[in-house]
This record gives C-alpha cells, structure tokens and sequence, in this order.
C-alpha cells in the first residue's frame, strides 16, 4: 500500500477564499447572484458553485444587466467595470483580493503622477491583468517573460510592477536586465508587488515535491499561478503529473511507487486533493 501525503501548504489563497465565502453567503441567502468571469480558475470548483446557483457571466453579458447583484473576484476589475455597474444599476460585490487592490492603487498613483513607462510583469489578457492595465487608460506596457523586456525604451524612466502571482525569480531577472541597460539620463523604479502567500509557496512545493516518488498536482489548466508552482515540482521531480480531477489518474502511475504527494494551486480546493487521494486508495484495495 503506497503511503500518501497531502501538502498542508496547498489550497486556496486567501483571496480565492474570500471570494467563494461571499458567494456562498449570497447564494444562502436565496438571492440571484452574477459572477464576472469564473471565480477561481478551477472547473470542478465553478461547477460545484453553479449548482448552488451562482452564474457566470462574461463582460459583453453584464452590459445587459440591470438592477442585479454581481460578484467581483479576487483577480479585480479595471475602472470601466465601476463605471457600467453604476450606469446599469448593478450592485457590485466585491471580492477583489486586498493584495490585488493595493497594487492597482499603486499604479493609478504612479499612472497621474508621472509620465514614464508603467511596465507590468504579467500574462497578457489575464484578468489581474486587465485590470491593472485600466489603471492607466492601457498605457501600460505589459511583458509577458524575461525574453520581453529588451524591447523597453530604456532612454525613458521605466516604472516596474508585477502580477502577483509571478515567479520572483524571474522578476528579480527583469529588474537586473534594466538596471544595467537603463540610461544614465532615465529613472528607474521597481515595485515588489508579488503576493507572498503565493511566493512562499514555491520554495515549500519544491520540498514537498522532492520527498515523494509521484507528485500529482491538482489544479485548473487555466491557472497561471498553477502553472508556475506545477513546472516547480517538475524541475524536482521528473515523476509529477498535472491533473484536473482524479479520473485522470492512471494506474499504471502508481507501479512501483511508494509514496505519492498530492499538492495544487492558490485556486485548488482542498476536497479536490482529497478525492485524488481517495481515488488512489480505492485503486490499491484489493
């Protein structure tokens, strides 16, 4: 019987567990609830939440929405989305992570005062994103990786955020690149904006990772941060699959295998991991 071990530090973000706690505590409450965009980015997670009767809607559907209650995840939302929900009637519940708030105040700041490059450090089109982007009527130039930041204008003062669920490592990269290629006539500025409670993640998944023989990471395909922390365990241990849901566990994974590890992402529920495990037990009983 393999022994297996579910990582005590995986599971929701703070944000994503804000955000789901106000949903549940609408939809308790017998009231229609909107939500702009998936909650988290985790099917399994969006389905189990349809079912209590939250609906999810794109930006093209809430412009033709009024006199309606709809629910801002933690990932935030440009000025525009404010904007629509007061012409509209909407009430806004907003569930934008804290972390993702204050950055997007950062940047408005940053946006009225100053008139060099705000730089993003960050997937284009992710919803955090956007949203930052709107801080600064999209002016801001967003770099998606390492291999983006040489086609900065480096004769200008350059202003340096983050995606809060970027890779350190590579942000830190980012910063020494235009420190060094920066003019002397320019300004720069870089603003440690990436969330620690995702960051501290990715020194303890390694750990965890490397004392098992099989790591499935449980996760959404369409999480970014799940991304990052995924290609982690696979730099430690060749051995890690990637999975949605415990039907996509293959026996044949668990052959000579002793122990197993079973972590995710910040948008990975914690009853989801456990099915995996049960998934795997009920494979090993006899």
């Amino acid at each position: 019987m393999v022994q297996i071990e579910i990582d005590s530090g995986s599971g929701f973000c703070f944000g994503v567990t804000t955000a789901i706690k106000k949903a549940e505590e609408e939809l308790a409450l017998g009231n229609k609830l909107y939500c702009l965009g998936d909650i988290v980015h985790n099917g399994m997670e969006c389905d189990r939440l349809r079912e209590m009767g939250l609906v999810t809607i794109k930006h093209y559907e809430m412009r033709e929405l009024h006199d309606v209650k709809v629910l801002l995840r933690a990932h935030g939302e440009p000025p525009e989305t404010y904007e629509l929900a007061r012409k509209n009637n909407i009430e806004i519940i907003d569930a934008t992570c804290p972390v993702v708030l204050q950055l997007q105040k950062r940047i408005k700041r940053q946006y009225d005062s100053q008139n060099g490059q705000i730089v993003i450090f960050g997937k284009r089109g992710h919803a955090e994103v956007l949203g930052l982007v709107g801080q600064t009527q999209s002016s801001a130039i967003v770099i998606e990786s390492f291999d983006e930041v040489e086609r900065l204008d480096f004769s200008r003062d350059i202003y340096l955020y983050s995606q809060t669920t970027k890779s350190l490592d590579e942000y830190h990269r980012i910063i020494d690149y235009i420190q060094s290629h920066i003019s002397p006539d320019a300004h720069f500025e870089s603003f440690d904006t990436i969330c620690r409670s995702v960051a501290n993640r990715m020194p303890n998944i390694s750990q965890f990772a490397s004392r098992h023989d099989l790591i499935l990471f449980v996760c959404g395909r369409k999480s970014s941060n799940g991304k990052v922390l995924f290609n982690e365990c696979l730099q430690v241990n060749p051995n890690s699959h990637l999975i949605e849901d415990s039907q996509e566990i293959k026996p044949e994974w668990l052959e000579g295998i002793e122990t197993v590890g079973i972590c995710g992402a910040t948008s990975t529920p914690k009853w989801l991991m456990e099915q995996a495990r049960d998934a795997i037990l009920k494979m090993q009983r006899p």
